[in-house]
């Protein structure tokens, strides 16, 4: 057989393409912001992880250009050869002072930053329980890891204590409880004070992966951990750049002895280009302007209440129940892929962009949209939002044509 064949057959997307649905690659022609140029009009943006808004902030776009004119456009090798510029040293500094952690290493990717820590501190005796509902790039890791990897039910405590009585009892290897700290598809937050007591009683550590966290939760935006007040009991908190802080790349922050550990023993890291000086600096900038100005938290958390709320109040909009009313994310059940691609379509039609999502990133039978906001959000742009969304749910009420199922 031709290695090539399966792409041939590969139709699922052209089908979509044919019906004039295909949701995904959509150009924008202006940066990201509460509004953007997609496709050629202007769109509100209720589909973007620009949490706290700085990806537009004038000092955040200055840091990056200021930086590619003193270092260039690139590092030209690894952190770990000749790619560690001292701007990469003092981002991890801030980063571990920020997140009150003894030590910090810097990734070129968030998806990168996973593969490296997971696959570095586990080995072939260890085991990883993992939240079945953890993002992909915590999949990918415990892939590349040689570690036993076995997932519990989504936030299901019982199944968690289960599998630790199971794993605790082989004294050979340690344990490595793993947990989104916000689902990013579902906007929960992880029950850490259960995994937290559960990894005491059991000797386990714990990972959270904050990269939907940082600049959401906690008084200060340092995340899940100090939303609990649990910050000391984490033992390594994971980050990525690329949605708070307005750039690119990723973090992890623990005790020095492990951080050294994974400087020299994570292969995605060693064997792969530092991350450029323009993002290290935009990131380092946002982080600046999120210390400074908390209040950007608690305008974000305000607009969360009051989006869920308005969506809550259309009679045809099922919104996901996410157990709180802080996280910028606020899915809308749609259930078939049909309709919500269609929806999609439609609501970009009247100028809103949204996220649809589907299999694996969600149950088959439970697609959605995902919507999320940003700090920056006017009271007038969330408002014409809500009468978009009305307006477009109002009008597909009763239209059981668009209830089919597509792959993607």
């Amino acid at each position: 057989m031709d290695l090539f064949q399966k792409c041939r057959e590969f139709t699922r997307a052209r089908q979509a393409m044919e019906l004039g649905i295909y949701p995904f690659f959509h150009m924008l022609t202006s940066g990201q912001d509460t509004e953007v140029m997609m496709n050629g009009q202007r769109t509100l943006m209720l589909g973007s992880n620009n949490y706290l808004g700085l990806t537009a902030d004038p000092r955040v776009k200055a840091a990056a250009v200021k930086a590619v004119e003193k270092y260039g456009s690139g590092c030209s090798g690894s952190r770990f050869l000749n790619g560690t510029l001292d701007i990469h040293v003092e981002l991890e500094v801030a980063m571990a002072r920020f997140l009150q952690k003894e030590d910090c290493i810097v990734f070129s990717t968030g998806f990168q930053s996973n593969l490296s820590i997971i696959s570095a501190v586990t080995s072939r005796c260890d085991y990883i329980l993992s939240d079945s509902m953890n993002h992909a790039s915590i999949v990918d890791a415990t892939r590349l890891s040689f570690a036993r990897t076995i997932k519990y039910r989504h936030s299901d405590m019982d199944d968690l204590r289960r599998l630790l009585e199971r794993c605790s009892a082989d004294e050979k290897g340690g344990i490595l409880i793993v947990t989104d700290g916000v689902f990013s598809m579902e906007g929960e937050i992880c029950n850490l004070p259960g995994i937290v007591s559960l990894a005491r009683e059991y000797g386990a550590r714990v990972m959270v992966d904050d990269a939907h966290s940082i600049g959401v939760l906690g008084e200060h935006g340092r995340g899940t951990a100090e939303y609990f007040g649990l910050e000391a009991e984490v033992d390594l908190i994971m980050n990525t750049f690329s949605k708070t802080l307005a750039s690119l790349g990723g973090c992890v922050v623990g005790d020095e002895s492990v951080i050294h550990y994974i400087r020299h023993n994570a292969r995605p890291f060693i064997f792969s280009a530092s991350i450029p000086p323009a993002q290290v600096a935009a990131a380092h900038e946002a982080l600046r302007i999120l210390e400074a100005e908390p209040q950007r938290v608690r305008r974000l958390n305000e607009i969360a209440a009051y989006m869920k709320k308005g969506l809550q109040q259309i009679e045809a909009v099922k919104v996901r129940e996410s157990g709180n009313d802080l996280v910028p994310i606020i899915p809308i059940l749609t259930g078939s892929a049909g309709r919500t691609m269609y929806t999609a379509k439609v609501l970009l039609d009247h100028g809103v962009y949204v996220n649809p999502v589907f299999p694996p990133a969600v149950p088959s039978d439970s697609c959605l949209l995902r919507t999320s906001y940003t700090a920056t959000h006017t009271n007038a742009q969330l408002d014409e939002a809500l009468s978009i969304i009305e307006k477009v749910y109002s009008e597909m009420a009763g239209n059981t044509e668009i209830d089919f199922d597509i792959e993607i």
